[in-house]
């Protein structure tokens, strides 16, 4: 990990830009943090006690290291191209290829929409069956229309309900932690509950799988290149702001990995569709019905942010001719993008219909996975490119390693997952040329002096 140039350039990575560089360090961290922290860990335990048994600590530690892994490759081109907005430029600057850089913006775009879908379905379960039992598909759908409701509110309010959220929903995983060694420090609970080895399967072939689930929990921490342009001293504080959010999310995961299986059996974690709760309840300390309601905002808060981040993606692209037109439409006085919040939000409701909750995440992963093949491949073919101001450096072996593990996640992979994935894709693709020859329709009948490559998108994709 090292810097370059000298100092007196480092004013060029704070160069001109239309955004208020508003954006301090501390604020990054809990950006990210909030990003990463949360509604994840509080679906997919369960899950992962089937795949892992007691060794969910390890799953997780193999999820965090994997992630820090292509961590270490967003800080390089993050702090290097600080104005360039995100994994579809960094595409585009690497591989000089408009469909390709493409394809990585829609990758971004399917998987927040798969997360939503996936994260509707964990708000129906136990943890609402709490206090309202509804049939599950039905409750997805009325949860994903308020969120959409939220969303098209306004950005401001938006942000603001996630403020409150992210800190009930860290506070709730806390509280986990603690309940959990209140319930070991009693005696209650065995901390051998962590070494029980899943049946039929060897421990690391099954922490793998496991650590595919435990990834879903830790992306998010990408979203944060979009920011770069509205950080101060950017090269000095991103880094440290993007390593510190993902070992802070580490060590939560990790205790929680430790401590659920101590108190509730592997086997009961499995079957629950609500896996802390039954944590909770086995410490009778806090009402049930206290800490499913902070699930519920935490799975929500999730949600809101995947589907904000969705709705905005698909709005740039639209305005920068990359998907169709009335994607780029807004809302008259709330000025938010109201035709991408319905499409993306219609197609959530139809993935939560016919998708199961850890396919989902699992699909989320896997298109993830694509994005980060081809922004840890970028930072070794972007060497060669000179940038006259400081920037991290990272040790070119960690990104070698970043992409070996996502071919390794990769290989985890089920049919079903690839056959989502390619599907979403090839609608992706099937959007970008029946655009294209829209743009071309236009461009030949009112603007003759535009060029092709300025209707493909250029560099400019978010």
């Amino acid at each position: 990990m090292t810097s370059e140039s000298t100092s007196s350039e480092r004013a060029t990575s704070e160069g001109a830009t239309r955004l208020r560089r508003a954006v301090t360090g501390p604020l990054l961290y809990l950006f990210i943090l909030g990003d990463v922290l949360g509604a994840g860990v509080y679906a997919l335990v369960g899950e992962m006690a089937g795949t892992a048994g007691g060794f969910l600590w390890l799953a997780f530690a193999v999820a965090l290291g994997m992630a820090l892994l292509t961590a270490f490759s967003y800080a390089e081109l993050v702090t290097k191209y600080p104005g360039a907005g995100g994994s579809a430029v960094f595409a585009e600057r690497a591989y000089r290829s408009p469909m390709l850089a493409f394809l990585v913006g829609f990758c971004m775009l399917a998987a927040g929409v798969v997360s939503a879908a996936g994260l509707s379905l964990a708000f129906t379960g136990e943890y609402l069956t709490a206090f309202l039992e509804v049939p599950q598909v039905p409750a997805a759908i009325g949860f994903l229309v308020l969120v959409a409701l939220v969303n098209a509110w306004g950005i401001k309010e938006s942000l603001r309900a996630n403020v409150v959220m992210t800190i009930i929903e860290s506070s709730g995983l806390v509280l986990v932690i603690l309940l959990g060694v209140w319930v070991i420090g009693r005696g209650d609970g065995d901390l051998s509950g962590a070494l029980t080895p899943p049946e039929g399967s060897s421990v690391w072939l099954a922490v793998l799988g496991s650590a595919l689930i435990a990834f879903y929990s830790f992306v998010g921490f990408e979203t944060s290149a979009n920011l770069a342009e509205e950080v101060r001293e950017v090269s000095r504080v991103y880094p440290k702001a993007l390593f510190g959010a993902l070992a802070t999310a580490g060590v939560v995961y990790v205790l929680i990995g430790l401590v659920a299986p101590a108190v509730v059996a592997p086997e009961d974690l499995a079957g629950s569709t609500g896996p802390l709760l039954e944590v909770v309840e086995v410490a009778g300390l806090v009402p049930t019905g206290l800490f499913a309601v902070i699930a519920l905002i935490a799975v929500a808060n999730g949600a809101l942010l995947t589907m904000i981040m969705a709705s905005r993606l698909a709005y740039g692209m639209a305005e920068r001719g990359l998907m169709p037109t009335p994607l780029g439409k807004v809302l008259p006085g709330r000025r938010t993008p109201g035709v991408a919040i319905v499409v993306t939000t219609l197609v959530a409701m139809v993935l939560a219909a016919t998708g199961e909750l850890v396919d989902l995440a699992s699909t989320v992963v896997l298109l993830l996975l694509f994005v980060f093949l081809s922004t840890n491949l970028a930072v070794l073919v972007l060497r060669k490119d000179k940038v006259e101001h400081e920037h991290f450096r990272a040790p070119t072996v960690i990104p070698v390693l970043a992409v070996a593990s996502c071919l390794v996640l990769l290989t985890q992979q089920e049919a079903q997952h690839w056959g989502l994935a390619g599907i979403l894709l090839a609608l992706g693709v099937l959007l970008r040329l029946v655009t294209a020859r829209s743009s071309r329709v236009r461009e030949g009948e009112a603007a003759p002096g535009r060029t092709r490559t300025e209707d493909e998108g250029g560099s400019r994709i978010d």
